[in-house]
């Protein structure tokens, strides 16, 4: 049942006014104010500048002590979209390619019902975080007290996903997005004459072979069971047209399920590293920063989220052991503070609500507003249910 059915023509012309004025990273300020002002004539009591741009809502009825946190995306991405909606970007360069617009109005729309109807016992945590797309807007919220200020027996977050069925669910406890994290390999060779290779070392060669064995991490050093992925993404020399370069340059991204398993990324990818230049008679920096550790859901909100999504749309359209994503997600940040789970929530197959996400033309879906309000709403009804001593 879609109990904020009623509600999906006022959370479509919020999604539309985010949509229309998309902000990026730590830049959400008009966004921060919307929602602000929103929550604020819905009662509930709101907290700014959590995190810089961050908002908090808190919302309580009766004197149970329970509480349950909601969280919210509100970040844009800086690409010129191509879509055709009437509502479509009017900020150049920048737009909501991934549906964080669908995000805060659904999280919006659960608070304005959640308000009227104060149907539980207990207090909700409405977590309106910026700066999703970095991974800096959980730690910076962290950082700025969230849970010791506004503390939470358990955290939820949602995002729409491209390909599955409007109305339809996936969850899984254990890791459910990778963690991400960038290298940076920097070659110190000897340049020279490009007629002479033998009277210097080029950094290319040496990059070339890196790059190649950099791929049997994967193939050859993670147990066959086991994710992980290894990308070079560029690979930037000092040559020129007759020049052998001295210096190379090779960036990329790593994807891992588990610690575990991007610690060993990196310490294979450190001994390829070394190994080759020692062969070579060059030097080499690696740097290695894991931006996205990976969401671990953990089994009780895990079956939480199951069941009140089951009560939304029926046990047929409900995955509860998904395979895990290898996209990043800095939810998990707030998931190794507390028990968590991240849902994921079908965007449809056709058109634009089918694109990727991050597509120049993807949109959010409008019909999934009060699916995943309702799911919030019913979330919270059920975990803080007044029936509950």
């Amino acid at each position: 049942m879609l109990k904020t059915k009623y509600l999906q023509d006022v959370m479509s012309g919020w999604r539309h006014d985010f949509h229309l004025h998309p902000e990026l990273g730590f830049d959400e300020h008009r966004t921060a104010a919307k929602v602000a002002e929103l929550l604020n004539d819905f009662g509930v009591s709101v907290h700014r500048g959590i995190g810089r741009t961050g908002v908090v809502g808190i919302l309580e009825n009766g004197k149970s002590g329970r509480s349950i946190g909601l969280r919210a995306d509100m970040d844009a991405l800086p690409i010129e979209e191509t879509g055709t909606c009437s509502y479509s970007s009017r900020q150049e360069g920048v737009m909501h390619a991934c549906g964080h617009d669908g995000h805060t109005s659904m999280l919006l729309g659960a608070a304005k019902y959640l308000a009227e109807t104060k149907d539980f016992e207990g207090r909700v945590v409405f977590i309106f975080q910026p700066n999703e797309e970095h991974g800096l807007g959980a730690p910076a919220m962290l950082e700025a007290g969230l849970f010791e200020r506004f503390d939470v027996d358990d955290v939820y977050g949602i995002h729409n996903l491209p390909g599955m069925p409007v109305g339809s669910f996936a969850m899984r406890t254990g890791p459910i997005t990778a963690s991400e994290s960038l290298f940076e390999i920097k070659i110190n060779a000897q340049g020279g004459h490009a007629a002479l290779p033998h009277m210097g070392v080029d950094a290319i060669l040496v990059g070339t072979e890196i790059v190649q064995s950099l791929q049997t991490i994967v193939s050859r050093k993670l147990n066959p069971s086991l994710n992980g992925v290894v990308s070079v993404t560029e690979f930037i020399t000092d040559g020129r047209r007759n020049v052998l370069p001295g210096t190379a340059t090779l960036r990329g991204d790593a994807r891992a399920l588990s610690p575990e398993v991007n610690e060993t990324i990196e310490a294979r990818m450190r001994q390829i590293v070394k190994g080759i230049c020692i062969a070579h008679g060059v030097s080499a920096e690696v740097k290695y920063n894991t931006a996205f550790p990976s969401v671990i859901n953990k089994a009780v909100p895990v079956h939480a989220a199951q069941q009140a999504a089951v009560e939304i749309v029926g046990e047929k359209a409900v995955e509860s052991d998904c395979e895990p994503k290898l996209f990043s997600e800095d939810f998990a940040h707030f998931a190794n503070k507390r028990p968590g789970c991240f849902v994921l929530l079908g965007n449809g197959t056709q058109g634009a609500n089918g694109k990727p996400l991050h597509a120049s033309d993807y949109d959010f879906n409008d019909e999934v507003l009060p699916v995943g309000s309702s799911f919030w709403v019913q979330l919270v009804e059920q975990e803080l249910s007044k029936k509950v001593i």
